[in-house]
């Protein structure tokens, strides 16, 4: 692992924690900064106005919150190093303006969020929570078999968003004998999948919707009543990516009027809170945001930040910009 060099006499460098990190990230970051944890804080928002002035750099917990204001107070800030591979939470032009770097951490999770997709795809379309209750409540031995459901090969997943992730999950699929099609902002050069020009387009020609675009601004709601109304009476969504990229009141509405069979999300809007109108269903499956929640890529996403971080204040190349 690598660690900061420093030379006898040298100042702490003077770390932000908003909200607590990963053990392995917390363990290597205690060995070489100097840690300023304001969720410890009474009054937070006081603590950051106080230390404001020594931060060189922020070490970001998953969806901290860290916007314009808040880079403003911190006229030495050098470096945002967010654990995530999604930095919605972060106000990426105030940073540029500012001339701060902020990493992410991709790849690492990659595997573990595609498996987590292809599950919730297999789980929504075979109805396996339903399934599971139907049996734990007594139903099989009192009422027969649980009714059949459908297939997943010999058809088509739309996915939105056909970046590292999304390419993962189409690897995935062909195994599964389903075809892929796809939208991004512009289509992917040599890419070998049909592209469609619009969320609704590709809703139209997939059986299933698979989400796991970026979220922000210029994704917010972007599955919404026309998206849904394109995926159809038999069209599943399946969402990975950001609760705020579906239009949640929409999607509750489709699923109520039967608009779409079903949805499998493991992301919310408002989290750790999700719809009361969505929790008893049984043509929904829905899981805690866990997509890289294994001990293997949490492990592997402290690391590349902490190691984002020592590169910076050692004076070398970032391991993963994105501004």
């Amino acid at each position: 692992m690598k660690r900061l060099t420093r030379k006898p006499g040298d100042a702490p460098i003077e770390l932000l924690l908003l909200r607590p990190v990963h053990d392995r990230a917390l363990q290597r970051l205690e060995q070489d900064f100097s840690l300023l944890k304001a969720y410890d804080a009474p009054d937070a928002a006081a603590f950051v106005k106080a230390v404001g002035p020594r931060v060189r750099g922020i070490a970001a917990g998953a969806h901290a919150a860290i916007d314009r204001d808040l880079i403003d107070q911190l006229p030495r800030l050098e470096i945002i190093a967010n654990f995530g591979a999604g930095c919605d939470s972060i106000d990426l032009a105030a940073a540029r303006r500012r001339g701060i770097p902020v990493t992410n951490t991709p790849d690492v999770l990659t595997d573990d969020v595609a498996d987590l997709a292809i599950a919730l795809l297999i789980g929504t379309v075979r109805q396996l929570p339903a399934a599971d209750r139907y049996l734990r409540r007594g139903s099989w031995a009192g009422r027969g078999p649980y009714p059949l459901t459908t297939s997943c090969g010999g058809r088509i997943a739309g996915i939105l968003g056909l970046g590292r992730i999304g390419l993962a999950i189409a690897a995935r699929l062909a195994p599964m004998g389903v075809a892929v099609h796809y939208h991004n902002r512009r289509p992917i050069a040599d890419c070998p999948f049909p592209y469609h020009a619009s969320p609704a387009a590709l809703a139209d020609a997939a059986d299933f919707l698979i989400v796991s675009c970026p979220g922000g601004a210029a994704t917010e709601r972007i599955v919404g009543s026309d998206v849904l109304a394109a995926l159809g009476p038999d069209g599943y969504l399946i969402n990975v990516a950001r609760g705020s990229v579906v239009d949640e009141g929409a999607l509750v509405d489709a699923l109520t009027h039967r608009r779409i069979r079903g949805a499998g999300l493991d992301v919310f809007s408002r989290e750790p809170d999700v719809p009361a109108a969505l929790i008893d269903r049984d043509d929904v499956f829905l899981l805690p945001h866990v997509g890289s929640a294994t001990t293997q890529a949490r492990e592997a996403m402290a690391n590349l930040m902490v190691d984002n971080l020592v590169a910076h204040f050692s004076g070398q190349p970032l391991l993963t910009p994105v501004v």
